[in-house]
């Protein structure tokens, strides 16, 4: 089957799955005859390693279709596309080295050619896809190899949709028609919104409206039900408060996560992997520093040296976090928790230095090795201040759908110290929940980074 459009031609035999599963298939066995002449210096292999290859060529087949490696190449970033194919490459290594563990041919074959094939053959493949994705985002950009698409919708959100093409139109889609609702719609123009998808000859329709419109998809559907063109529903959601937002798979059944934390699986792994790592690396360097302090704070006034309090943690649980003392010892009345402030007779004149330079934090990466705290995460309030400002911040609470942390975005952004206007705190749950949204090792990295060189000094800090 052959399709024609503005003199572009699409040849459907051939499909780019097809292409890319040719070209691994022909990536190990090049990688392999290269590494096995690199090793022993021939270039007429031995036909127990061609088996080898045909295993492993089998393996990385099966599961690059299983991991969904060769689907939606024109809607999956390259990033994913990479980390999905790093991982085959390292499942099929795996799988190799324990069958020929297993059948007790380790002798006979080297596992140094065997890992390097992987790895040459994964180069390839990476390059292979990155060559391939540049071509055909040339080629689009030229207004060629193009999925023509109808949109169906009010006019405000159609825009919306129109400007996200425009501005990826590496994606490869155009617009073949559009049909706007500004009314409830009837028979006619349920009829007349078929006729117009049916004469655009668009490969998919998309149906973009916001969520009280919900029941005009079912009315949309049925009028199209002897259309052929795939039909997308693009619900608009940019008047709600989103959290990581995606679409899961639950019980056999497609959800659309509206609030949901990126703390799961191999992230929550991750994510406290690093906090036991840095966490014992940095309390073994600031342990004298925690003496000296202990040993400043018991002489210049009485009490503990350390000032515990409740405060909300992970999933809304309460939990008690540990700080250096840094006030006079005093009871507020009806149990009320009062902000410091500039000039706050309260606070010690140790207790000034410590509050000014975060040195008060540091018994907190015991909480992180407790594994109550994170080392990077929103700061913990205290609990009057939640049950204050979850009614006046939206998604306020949304905050605690991960571990609080010593240091986090908005403090490093010049959101710390006192809350003392709305405006204060809405901007630091809005840091707060950017960080959620975005998190990633390498964000945790660099927001610890600049804690040490800019968060540990600052204006708004008594």
């Amino acid at each position: 089957m052959v399709f024609k459009r503005k003199g572009s031609l699409l040849i459907e035999r051939a499909p780019l799955h097809i292409f890319a599963m040719l070209c691994d298939a022909i990536a190990i066995a090049v990688s392999g005859v290269i590494i096995y002449y690199v090793r022993f210096g021939e270039i007429d292999i031995e036909e127990r390693y061609w088996w080898a290859l045909s295993v492993i060529t089998l393996l990385l087949l099966f599961l690059n279709q299983s991991a969904e490696a060769y689907r939606r190449w024109r809607t999956r970033r390259f990033s994913e596309i990479l980390f999905r194919l790093f991982w085959v490459w390292i499942g099929v290594t795996i799988a190799a080295t324990s069958i020929i563990y297993f059948l007790h041919v380790a002798e006979r074959y080297s596992r140094l050619w065997l890992v390097l094939t992987m790895a040459l053959s994964f180069a390839i493949a990476v390059l292979v896809r990155w060559g391939a994705r540049s071509v055909l985002l040339r080629y689009r950009l030229r207004g060629r190899h193009r999925r023509p698409v109808f949109l169906v919708g009010p006019g405000k959100t159609l825009l919306n949709i129109t400007q996200h093409m425009r501005a990826r139109q590496g994606a490869g889609y155009s617009v073949s028609g559009v049909h706007r609702l500004n009314r409830e719609l009837s028979e006619f123009d349920l009829a007349n919104i078929a006729r117009r998808v049916a004469r655009s000859e668009c490969r998919e329709v998309w149906i973009c409206m916001p969520l009280s419109m919900g029941n005009t998809v079912q009315a949309i559907m049925y009028a199209l039900r002897h259309q052929t063109a795939e039909i997308r529903f693009f619900p608009e959601l940019s008047d709600l408060p989103l959290l990581n937002h995606r679409v899961s798979e639950i019980v056999g059944l497609y959800s659309i996560d509206l609030s949901v934390s990126p703390m799961a699986g191999g992230a929550r792994f991750a994510k406290r992997l690093e906090d036991i790592i840095l966490g014992s690396i940095i309390t073994l360097l600031v342990l004298p520093v925690c003496i000296v302090i202990a040993i400043a704070i018991k002489c210049s006034s009485p009490g503990p040296v350390l000032f515990k309090q409740y405060r909300t943690g992970i999933n809304g649980k309460h939990f008690k976090v540990y700080k250096f003392r840094s006030m006079k010892i005093h009871q507020e009345k009806g149990g009320q928790v009062t902000q410091a402030k500039r000039g706050d007779s309260r606070i010690t004149s140790v207790g000034a230095f410590l509050r000014r330079t975060s040195l008060d934090e540091l018994p907190q990466f015991y909480n992180v090795l407790q594994g109550r705290m994170s080392i990077v995460g929103p700061r913990p309030h205290a609990l009057a201040h939640n049950e204050h400002y979850k009614e006046l911040v939206q998604s306020y609470m949304q905050r605690h759908k991960v571990k609080p942390g010593v240091t986090g975005w908005a403090q490093v952004s010049g959101l710390r110290g006192e809350t003392d206007t709305l405006e204060k705190m809405q901007k630091r749950v809005q840091f707060d929940l950017w960080y959620i949204d975005n998190w990633s090792l390498a964000l945790d990295l660099k927001i610890i980074f600049l804690t040490v060189f800019k968060g540990f000094f600052g204006k708004n800090v008594y």
